[in-house]
């Protein structure tokens, strides 16, 4: 079963908090100008959260709100939000129990439009919320975008639904290219937790084949964001991760030959990561 949102101004039993909506500034949409929530999750990563931070604030497109929840964090990943809390919506230090849980968190905080993720260690181009604009503004029956994303190896970008039933590598980016919009979020439900790994893939099978939500995928030069390497994703264990896409497409209720075939196939060829 799904597990639906719940709205929060603020959470509760949070370590410490604070933003402008705990000064009962709250933020709204505007003609022409939607409010975008960008969400993002951080443990211990003074490294690049600053950076992070500013490649949000810095957009010329204005209209959104910033929501960073901090899972307990013991290096100086407080002090820099603390810095820039006039320019946050809301923070909070609080355990969790991994980033999709965070996430979770963010979406029920969400009072934007759509919804955007931007993990701590990325960062957004110069021009992205003005691109994201026109993609709204040009396509207002999708139910979400994935802009184009460059990695360390090259750009991402584009968007295929058709692959989604025998493999991942159908869309740009989770986090940074991604949003969504709240409405349509709400049709998906939250990140299932049972999933420690690959929680956005069980997301986008709900999403794209259980609800047929409709999305539109941005050109290669039309970059939203920077994928830095050494991430999360980039320091799981590849069997655990290979295991539990399997058991994603298994619980989702893909045919289960199909399944089998994916599993011989990716299996030999990977076999050396195994």
């Amino acid at each position: 079963m799904k597990e639906k949102f719940e709205s929060f101004e603020t959470l509760p039993e949070v370590i410490m908090e604070g933003g402008l909506r705990t000064k009962k500034i709250f933020k709204s949409s505007k003609t022409n100008k939607p409010l975008i929530t960008v969400i993002t999750a951080v443990y211990n990563n003074e490294i690049y959260l600053e950076e992070c931070i500013k490649s949000l604030h810095n957009q010329k497109y204005d209209n959104f709100e910033h929501i960073i929840l901090d899972g307990g964090s013991t290096d100086r990943t407080l002090d820099i939000i603390k810095k820039y809390e006039d320019k946050i919506d809301y923070w909070c230090s609080k355990k969790d129990n991994g980033i999709y849980h965070a996430f979770n968190n963010g979406m029920k905080l969400a009072k934007g439009d759509y919804l955007g993720f931007l993990n701590s260690d990325d960062v957004y181009t110069e021009n992205a919320f003005e691109l994201l604009n026109v993609y709204i503004k040009n396509n207002p029956s999708k139910d979400f975008i994935f802009g184009a994303v460059k990695k360390h190896w090259g750009i991402l970008h584009g968007y295929k639904p058709y692959k989604i039933f025998w493999s991942w590598g159908f869309y740009s980016s989770h986090s940074t290219g991604f949003f969504i919009k709240k409405n349509s979020a709400k049709k998906v439900g939250l990140y299932n937790l049972k999933y420690k790994y690959s929680s956005d893939y069980d997301y986008f099978f709900r999403m794209i084949v259980k609800e047929k939500l409709k999305g539109i995928g941005t050109k290669k030069n039309e970059l939203f964001g920077v994928f830095r390497r050494g991430g999360y994703s980039s320091k799981i264990n590849f069997f655990d991760h290979f295991i539990e896409e399997i058991r994603i497409r298994l619980d989702n209720g893909q045919n289960r030959f199909l399944v089998l075939i994916i599993f011989i196939y990716k299996f030999l060829k990977n076999i050396s990561k195994l």
